[in-house]
């Protein structure tokens, strides 16, 4: 759109679509050049990338493996080859041994008590050793209690 303003015998001339359009250009022009500038000052992205223990000769440092952990999920396991293996051997017999000692002790209250007949006070100390016994048992003849009191030595 041009115009035509006549102030005190001059004559001014404007036109204010190409005025505007002038300075979106020099805008466009100081843009590209603060972003040519900023590009110049970037450094370049570095990517991640698998190369082979083939190509470089040298040994792998590691093994991965996927798994999963306690509650299921997937986990990715590292195994060092570095890392000394300790192997080393579980010893459950002491245990076994008492809980054996424990079960003949019971097969042995448990006769008596068939045994003794008239005497209640006899009757009542057999049944008492016997429940000492048997809770015994309920404590000490399962896994959780064979693992806790096993003995380890190195293989």
């Amino acid at each position: 759109m041009a115009m035509e303003i006549s102030v005190n015998n001059s004559t001014y001339k404007t036109d204010y679509a190409d005025r505007l359009q002038a300075e979106r250009e020099e805008i466009k022009k100081a843009e590209n050049l603060r972003s040519e500038e900023k590009a110049s000052e970037r450094k370049p992205v570095q990517h991640d990338e698998y190369i082979s223990s083939e190509k470089t000769g040298e040994k792998p440092n590691g093994l991965y493996r996927v798994g999963q952990d306690e509650n299921g999920n997937k986990k990715v396991y590292f195994n060092d080859p570095k890392k000394t293996e300790e192997k080393c051997v579980g010893n459950t017999d002491k245990v076994d041994r008492e809980i054996r000692e424990l079960k003949e002790r019971k097969k042995q209250l448990e006769q008596q008590l068939k045994t003794v007949s008239g005497d209640e006070k006899k009757t009542k100390e057999l049944e008492s050793k016997l429940a000492q016994v048997e809770r015994e048992l309920d404590q000490k003849d399962n896994d959780t209690y064979r693992r806790q009191h096993s003995t380890f030595t190195d293989k």
